[in-house]
């Protein structure tokens, strides 16, 4: 992959999985954002090009966290389910907008917020790190899906 994602979006995908905010179809995903108002739509084929609604994988051209999310659960990527659990519950939408996308610190409160130990935090760096390295190596492209996103509630 030419264009790597901010390593945050490895923890926002934990919590999208954790949260269970995702509906898995052949070959559609569809992920709910971490506050509840919009939903993303990530479609790949056999080629290994992924499309994606959400803003980082549309506007910036990177794998987003919804798409992400695809490639955890299609095991192209590595997956600790325990260690994903841990970031259940975090407001990720609000801590992006409080941190003005200043990924680390927001990242910094979500551990806090997930109440992790220092040996949990080395654990979920190392886990979100090999996910890092697989996506790295995985021969695939993203890139901008068409379909608007979805405004809920």
């Amino acid at each position: 992959m030419e264009k790597l994602p901010p390593v945050q979006k490895v923890y926002e995908a934990f919590s999208a999985l954790a949260d269970n905010r995702f509906d898995l179809a052949p070959s559609e995903l569809k992920v709910r954002s971490s506050d509840g108002t919009k939903e993303y739509t990530v479609t790949w084929d056999d080629d290994g090009h992924y499309r994606s609604n959400d803003n980082a994988t549309y506007w910036q051209g990177y794998a987003g966290y919804p798409v992400i999310v695809a490639l955890l659960l299609q095991g192209r990527l590595p997956l600790n389910e325990e260690i994903a659990s841990w970031f259940a519950g975090i407001p990720w939408k609000r801590l992006n907008d409080a941190h003005k996308r200043d990924y680390d610190a927001a990242t910094a409160e979500a551990f806090q917020l997930a109440g992790l130990s220092m040996p949990q935090q080395l654990q979920a760096e190392e886990a979100a790190a090999e996910a890092m390295e697989a996506l790295r190596e995985l021969p695939l492209t993203v890139g901008r899906l068409a379909t608007p996103v979805r405004k809920l509630g």
